[in-house]
């Protein structure tokens, strides 16, 4: 049995649909990097929307940090010790003019190191610091030398890793190490551009969507005239 020509039309339109999403999905890169994290409270983490330099925690608060390989905040991995701030600054004293804040501080796994380096264990510490300090400079006092880019990206933390910072893993690069820059993150000191969540669909796969749409309902529309 012969389709109608709208029927036609429109099963090509879902067709379309279906291969744009998969092509944008397989461009998708990684990125090696420290993601910044603030405990909620409880025994959760949640992804910071502000860089280190700009969030200035108030006495009690647990700051965490993770290094690995991710593609934006959705996936990225949290710290893989709990946001307690008990254990963490229980021997650490509270002291008149200053404030605590708990720090932890996890480089990840052997599969989020760069080449030729072992991550160091996971650590916690508690920097006593003064009451207007940021979550940057509570880590400074605790886990020298930190490094910095250029464009004030956290890249090392005690020294880890040696080199590098925010480097492509895979994607359209085709090997590691091999350019692009990664997305904003909170690990950024500075405020992080764009969508602070950096999920949902790119702007070219939504373009795709469009034209696809627009192509569907005319075909349709032409079909109909010729009834």
């Amino acid at each position: 049995m012969r389709r109608p020509p709208g029927t036609a039309a429109l099963l090509l339109l879902v067709g379309a649909l279906l291969v744009v999403p998969a092509a944008g999905s397989a461009q998708a890169a990684g990125y090696r990097y420290w993601s910044f994290w603030e405990g909620d409270g409880g025994k959760n983490w949640t992804y910071a929307t502000q860089g280190p330099s700009l969030v200035r925690p108030d006495d009690g608060a647990v700051q965490g940090f993770r290094f690995s390989v991710s593609e934006d905040s959705s996936d990225s991995a949290q710290p893989r010790r709990a946001p307690d701030f008990g254990a963490i600054c229980a021997g650490t004293l509270a002291k008149d003019g200053l404030k605590r804040i708990a720090l932890v501080i996890d480089p990840g796994t052997a599969a989020d190191a760069p080449d030729g380096e072992t991550p160091p264990v996971p650590r916690t510490a508690c920097a006593r610091v003064a009451p207007e300090a940021s979550t940057a400079e509570a880590l400074a006092s605790v886990a020298k030398p930190l490094r910095y880019d250029s464009s004030a990206m956290l890249c090392a933390i005690s020294g880890y890793p040696a080199s590098g910072c925010g480097e492509q893993v895979g994607g359209d690069s085709g090997a590691p190490g091999s350019g692009g820059s990664a997305p904003a993150t909170a690990a950024d000191a500075g405020d992080a551009a764009g969508d602070p969540d950096g999920g949902g669909p790119s702007a070219g796969v939504l373009t795709g969507v469009g034209a696809v749409l627009l192509l569907g309902v005319a075909a349709v529309l032409q079909a109909r005239r010729r009834r």
